[in-house]
Order: C-alpha cells, then structure tokens, then sequence
C-alpha cells in the first residue's frame, strides 16, 4: 500500500526507469532519451537546487548533454547510467562552486550614491612633490636636466628610452642626469657636507 500524496506534490513523483532504457537510448531510440530525461532530469534539478546552484536549469541541462553525447561509454545497465549522470553532476557542481570562489561578486556603480571625492593620482603627486620642496629644487635645474631626471627617476625608464624622448644620444642622457643629481646635492647639501 502507497502513501498518498496531497495534490500539489503528485507531478513531482517520478516514475522508474525502465531496465532496458539505456540500451534502447545506446541504440539510439529517441525515445529512450525522453524517458531518461523525464526521469533522471527532476533529481539531477533538485540535487542542483539543494547544492544551492545559481542556475540548476541551465547545470541540469549541461549534465544531459555530456551523459548523452557519452552514453556509449556507460555500462551497468539503469544504475550503471544513474551512477554516471550523478557523477557528472556532482562534477558540474564542484566546477560551479570553483569559479564562484575564483570570480569577485559583480556589484553595479551607481555614480549618484557615491559621494566619496579624492584628487587624482597625478595632483597628489605633484603636491606631494612640492610639498616636500622637491618641485622647488626641481625648478632650479635647467630644463633638460629636470627632464632626464623626471624620466628616469620618476617614470622610470630606461636611458635608451629617454634618449629616443629626448632626441638626445644616450651619452648625452648620462650627463644630463649626473649634472642634475650633482646640483640636486647641492641644493640638499648646501653647507658642501659630505653626510648622506
């Protein structure tokens, strides 16, 4: 004897499986992939539902489309092809769960609620260089001098790079960078001391 189920749960029941549905499917019966999908899809939806998946539809009909497209490989009859779909959900589920972890959570910029201000990186580095008096000093070297040394210090390139910038030989770059340190020392060192 049964146990009756109230209304609203009667669709949910599945009916079995039939024994010989793998082999018809193998034999390619198309309806025996009906019959496997009607009765396997529902339990592969609900174990992706109760995994918490974000799209357990979309997951469930992924599953199917690798256990048919590898039904050939599946033997052990009815159970035999359970065993496999579930593995392959259960594999559907662990990849799901990975590129959840591996992905940053996506949250939309609304421009209006944000109310922080902050300067650009470009403004603060400038005061932070005249705040420092470093602008100042930078102002009396010469022009060529201030260049190299903003580039190469600052941007940090190469002296092959700022010479092509320049239009200068790289020989040319080499002076006008020692020259400019030189005088930077001065200015730092006014007294002529030789202490770091």
């Amino acid at each position: 004897m049964g146990v009756a189920l109230p209304p609203d749960k009667e669709e949910t029941v599945v009916t079995p499986l039939p024994d010989d549905a793998l082999v018809r499917a193998q034999a390619g019966d198309p309806a025996a992939f009906t019959e496997i999908y009607e009765t396997l899809g529902p339990r592969v939806l609900g174990y992706f539902r109760g995994r918490g998946s974000e799209d357990p539809e979309a997951l469930t009909q992924d599953v199917f489309l690798t256990v048919f497209s590898k039904l050939d490989s599946v033997s052990g009859g009815v159970q035999g092809l359970r065993t496999f779909t579930f593995s392959v959900a259960h594999a559907r589920h662990v990849d799901e769960v990975r590129k959840r972890v591996r992905a940053p959570v996506l949250v939309g910029y609304e421009a209006e609620g944000d109310t922080r201000v902050t300067e650009s990186a470009e403004t603060v580095a400038l005061g932070n260089l005249d705040s420092a008096g470093t602008g100042g000093m930078l102002a009396q070297l010469n022009a060529e001098q201030r260049d190299v040394l903003l580039l190469r210090i600052v941007a940090e390139l190469p002296i092959e790079q700022v010479a092509e910038i320049l239009g200068k030989s790289a020989g040319s770059v080499k002076q006008l960078q020692r020259r400019g340190l030189l005088k930077l020392r001065e200015l730092v060192q006014p007294n002529g001391s030789d202490a770091p």
